[in-house]
């Protein structure tokens, strides 16, 4: 079946067209689209032939509510959604004074390996569709009414691991007739594929793209993330100068900080001096608490925090939202699987 939403406007105009149909519908059914019609019915300015057409020939994709989770505290949603093929991915709404940031997955799964997050546990089952990363956005809309106005890439799964799907989603999302959610209110992360990085690099794409660094140097930084060991934290950070000489774009570097792991005074200092002479600031994170993971959050935050200052490196600290639900990219869907496999059993013995 021909996936409607992961076309861009020309295509889908050359494929209406190719039905015998103006141009212009193109448009409407665009439209049509990024509303968030789960039926070619509700194309309700289509001729009734164009519409039976489309239905027998397309897929009209509209992800379900397998769970959803409302923070008390804050007010954050997190969903899990159930895919059309069974398949599960998360979803977090978060609301801020500027507006909501929605945090959305690009792949089922996560083959980067790094030890602190859930999503990678089991792997990657497969990319996500730019229409499923779409409807992410459209459907968290649909069911919460409320208008999002920011995207981070930094759900399940390495967005430049699903290069050329991310890019799709990109140009669907910041689309003027779709969602028109503009580049600059976007933010790509990444564990640092640097090939990926010089070619997102030469797009030159007013997003902000985010490295995840969580160490200063190639030790600690191998034993956390895996993808490490290929790469080498000197040519990530050259890499990272690359990308801020051909865009212009400051980067935000994440360091979520472990306990005992990568939170000491030493490695404050020497992450300094890896930024030094870098455009860009460090967003630190509070460790979600994975209960596979023998990593605990630090204790010592803010001591980081002022000692990463006293170098003259601008620090943020991740406002934690959430924190009374599954806050974690990839708890979620792994429990969901869990109940999924037990209730299976169940019935196999019953």
């Amino acid at each position: 079946m021909i996936d409607l939403k992961s076309m861009l406007p020309e295509e889908l105009a050359q494929y209406i067209q190719g039905l015998g149909q103006p141009a212009f519908r193109a448009m409407q059914v665009f439209r049509w689209l990024h509303q968030g019609v789960e039926s070619f019915d509700e194309m309700s300015n289509l001729p009734k032939a164009l519409r039976e057409k489309l239905a027998s020939e397309c897929r009209l994709s509209s992800p379900t509510v397998r769970h959803k989770q409302v923070s008390r505290l804050d007010g954050t949603i997190k969903y899990l959604w159930q895919l059309w093929d069974g398949n599960f991915v998360e979803t977090v709404l978060m609301r801020y004074k500027y507006g909501n940031t929605i945090c959305v997955s690009c792949q089922v799964g996560c083959n980067m390996g790094c030890v602190f997050c859930a999503s990678t546990i089991g792997g990657k089952a497969r990319d996500l569709a730019p229409s499923e990363i779409l409807d992410q956005i459209i459907f968290t809309q649909k069911d919460s009414g409320e208008r999002v106005s920011n995207i981070v890439m930094m759900g399940m799964g390495e967005p430049l691991d699903n290069f050329d799907n991310m890019l799709r989603f990109l140009n669907l999302v910041n689309h003027p007739s779709g969602l028109n959610i503009g580049m600059r209110h976007i933010s790509v992360s990444t564990c640092g594929l640097i090939k990926k990085i010089d070619k997102l690099a030469s797009l030159g794409l007013q997003l902000t793209l985010s490295v995840s660094l969580h160490a200063p140097e190639d030790h600690t930084r191998s034993q956390l993330m895996p993808v490490n060991q290929g790469i080498g934290v000197n040519a990530l950070m050259d890499a990272c100068r690359r990308y801020f000489q051909t865009t212009g774009r400051r980067i935000s570097y994440e360091y979520a900080v472990i306990d005992g792991v990568n939170d000491s005074d030493d490695q404050a200092d020497r992450l300094a001096d890896l930024l030094k002479g870098q455009s860009g600031h460090v967003n630190l994170i509070a460790l979600n608490d994975v209960k596979e993971s023998p990593l605990k959050p630090s204790r010592r935050v803010r001591q980081f925090q002022q000692r990463l200052e006293s170098h003259g490196i601008t620090v943020t600290v991740r406002r934690r939202l959430g924190s009374d639900i599954d806050a974690s990219c990839g708890q979620l869907r792994r429990r969901s699987m869990k109940e999924e496999i037990s209730g299976a059993e169940k019935e196999s013995a019953g």
